[in-house]
């Protein structure tokens, strides 16, 4: 089969691999429908994290069941299947409380840019459709098995009530999902932080009800401006640099939140600071499981169309483009269709 390898910084391949196999009684093989390139494939692919050997890429997908192992109970072959980034049993204690993304036998996934996957923990981390979907909602089930899930999860962090101020920095996919989450919980102000302007169009559209382009100390001057001097009620910090993080925490009033999904890194919050600015902070890996089931919902129904975001189709063999187009800003997510 065809799947998407990368040999160095900016060197990404399809190539010819074997097909995966069944290796565990609670796995699935899935036929891939659809695939993507996420904003945190670049960190690799910008040099930002080692490549010390060439490696397979991916980790959002949709597909139909091919195959189950003998253990697998909730999905069938034929059926049309929606997982997460993060593998779950959906039964141990930490996925009992909500933290499938910390399951005690969680793997994450690393070879879905390609035309078959195996996916561990099958029973436990897919979620099936009631039927096939039509293709034009397969770019919003794709958003939901990572971005979409990991933008809700920044709102939920970040504490986004009825009636509040949130402000998102960061205008990837993620962070223009976290818009679309914060209308959808209620906020009545949502402040996007975007220089470009497609973004910022999108997050207008989504409900972003004021855009800033400034960064740092203007940026954060900025918000202060908006808010009566204050600060946020919540902010959604969707990047993972030092940067977005201290923007982040200086955005929000004394009392309010931070949700961080962004994958950190170089990031380092200093304890004193932190202490007395009464601010609170939680995030990590989205438990994109727990929200499956309500935002596949949500997009079949029409609610939310997170599948904007693809502003890009290949196919696989063309996936280079695609991290390219990313890379250069030209793209803000590129869909992949083996």
């Amino acid at each position: 089969m065809r799947a998407t390898v990368i040999h160095a910084p900016g060197d990404i391949r399809v190539e010819d691999v074997p097909e995966p196999e069944l290796v565990e009684p609670t796995d699935a093989i899935i036929r891939t429908v659809a695939t993507c390139v996420c904003g945190s494939d670049l960190w690799p692919y910008r040099g930002l994290e080692p490549v010390t050997e060439p490696h397979p890429m991916g980790h959002e997908y949709v597909g139909v069941v091919e195959e189950v192992g003998s253990e697998v109970r909730h999905v069938r072959p034929g059926q049309f299947v929606v997982g997460s980034f993060a593998t779950s049993d959906n039964t141990c204690a930490n996925c009992r409380n909500g933290w499938q993304s910390n399951c005690l036998h969680r793997e994450f996934m690393s070879t879905c840019q390609a035309e078959y996957v195996r996916i561990p923990n099958a029973h436990g981390t897919l979620v099936a459709t009631d039927e096939h979907p039509s293709d034009a909602f397969v770019p919003g089930l794709l958003a939901v098995s990572d971005v979409m899930g990991t933008g809700w999860w920044a709102a939920l962090a970040a504490e986004v009530r009825p009636g509040s101020t949130a402000v998102v920095v960061g205008d990837g996919a993620v962070g223009l999902c976290g818009v679309i989450a914060a209308k959808e919980l209620g906020a009545e102000r949502i402040i996007a932080m975007s220089r470009h302007e497609s973004r910022q169009k999108l997050a207008l559209e989504f409900g972003a009800t004021d855009v800033i382009a400034e960064r740092g100390d203007e940026g954060i001057a900025r918000i202060k401006d908006l808010t009566g001097g204050i600060g946020a009620d919540s902010v959604l910090e969707c990047v993972g640099t030092a940067e977005a993080m201290r923007q982040a925490l200086h955005s929000a009033r004394p009392g309010g939140n931070v949700g961080f999904v962004g994958v950190p890194h170089e990031v380092a919050v200093e304890g004193q600071e932190l202490f007395f600015s009464h601010v609170g902070l939680r995030g990590g890996p989205a438990p994109v499981r727990r929200y499956l089931p309500d935002l596949i919902d949500r997009v079949l129904s029409g609610g939310i169309d997170p599948g904007k975001v693809f502003d890009l189709t290949l196919p696989l063999d063309q996936v280079a483009e695609g991290y390219r187009a990313m890379d250069e800003r030209r793209a803000i997510k590129t869909l992949l269709t083996p």
